[in-house]
């Protein structure tokens, strides 16, 4: 009966340290996913959807930047803006001098 559990034992933590070895992030980056500003994004998304989330990213650490033209008339481009705003937010770096 110990035996068994410590059978048990062993094949979760192994189980555990092979799921945390390779991060959702790693394995897309590997198969062509898109990064910015060291976070994964996701894959398979049209040019004007990465500007967005640039620019989104860009405004979320400090510096406005947004395309109003395509703000408004691109729905790829707000969408990306406000991902991009919204994932990079924790990257704003405020000098407390």
């Amino acid at each position: 009966m110990k035996y068994r559990y410590t059978i048990k034992i062993i094949f979760l933590i192994t189980s555990l340290f092979l799921s945390n070895a390779c991060t959702p992030n790693q394995l897309s980056q590997q198969k062509g996913g898109f990064s910015h500003s060291g976070i994964y994004f996701g894959s398979h998304f049209p040019d004007i959807y990465k500007k967005g989330i640039k620019d989104g990213c860009t405004t979320s650490k400090g510096t406005y930047k947004k395309s109003h033209s395509l703000f408004q008339d691109n729905k790829d481009y707000e969408d990306g803006w406000f991902l991009g705003r919204n994932r990079c937010k924790d990257l704003l770096v405020i000098d407390e001098e």
